[in-house]
């Protein structure tokens, strides 16, 4: 494969590149996303992730890439230049994202819904433990971090191109979930909490609330009822990623 080389900071590939890791709306105005290192290469080439361009630093191995894939080498101050991290570990690429629309209907039977959850590393985790524990689909909503986040896309550790995740209003994401017969939970406390370990969460989705207020009201209108996960009373609450891997496993569990 023909490799260019580039040498100019204000390469319009390298401009674009900072553009799509500084930048939310300009991610979704080219519906892509920058990505670093080796492993999500690999990982992105395994589960069809649609690359455009790959930049490497000189000498650094690369798998085999398809014919249509931009390849480039810049020196390690120019890679640096552009990377998210301290460290890019010699590559950084570009990917066409999956759509985030929510479907006009639910194909799966458990999901797991994100409300007002910020932090992008929590976002990533949790979508990573979600494809580990064979859920169907991650749906943002109230405000959560941008999936396409370079954050997020190295917290999931190659989940990005296997699992879908969704983004759309509670109410939409309330519907869409009624429509395919798939009852809506949420991790909160009120009258009808029950301990998590007893309701069958298979054929569900479960809402988890952000890290700071937890479920909101809003949410708390639209499920069915509410689930809790018994913990010592000295602690009232768990993190947003450790709270979604309780309840993945217990979907994973019930299945």
């Amino acid at each position: 494969m023909e490799r260019e080389i580039i040498t100019s900071k204000a390469n319009p590939l390298l401009s674009r590149v900072r553009k799509l890791n500084s930048r939310r709306s300009f991610r979704r105005e080219e519906g892509a996303f920058a990505a670093e290192g080796p492993k999500l290469l690999k990982e992105a080439l395994r589960w069809g992730g649609s690359l455009e361009a790959v930049i490497c630093a000189p000498g650094v191995p690369l798998p085999e890439l398809p014919a249509h894939v931009r390849l480039a080498e810049v020196g390690d101050s120019l890679l640096n230049s552009i990377a998210d991290t301290e460290h890019p570990q010699g590559i950084v690429f570009v990917c066409k994202g999956k759509a985030l629309t929510l479907p006009g209907r639910f194909d799966g039977k458990r999901y797991l819904v994100l409300d007002g959850v910020q932090d992008p590393g929590n976002v990533g985790t949790i979508w990573r433990t979600a494809d580990a524990f064979g859920a169907d689909g991650l749906i943002l909503c109230n405000g959560c971090a941008d999936p396409w986040n370079p954050k997020t896309v190295r917290a999931t550790m190659g989940a990005v191109f296997r699992l879908p995740v969704y983004e759309g209003t509670l109410e939409e994401a309330a519907e869409t979930l009624s429509e395919a017969g798939i009852p809506l939970y949420a991790t909160a406390l009120r009258e009808d909490t029950a301990d998590v370990r007893s309701v069958p969460l298979d054929g569900s989705a479960v809402i988890i609330g952000s890290e700071g207020r937890g479920v909101s009201q809003q949410a708390l209108a639209l499920c069915e009822r509410t689930v809790k996960i018994p913990m010592s009373p000295r602690c009232e609450s768990l993190n947003a990623a450790v709270a979604a891997s309780v309840v993945l496993w217990e979907m994973a569990r019930n299945d």
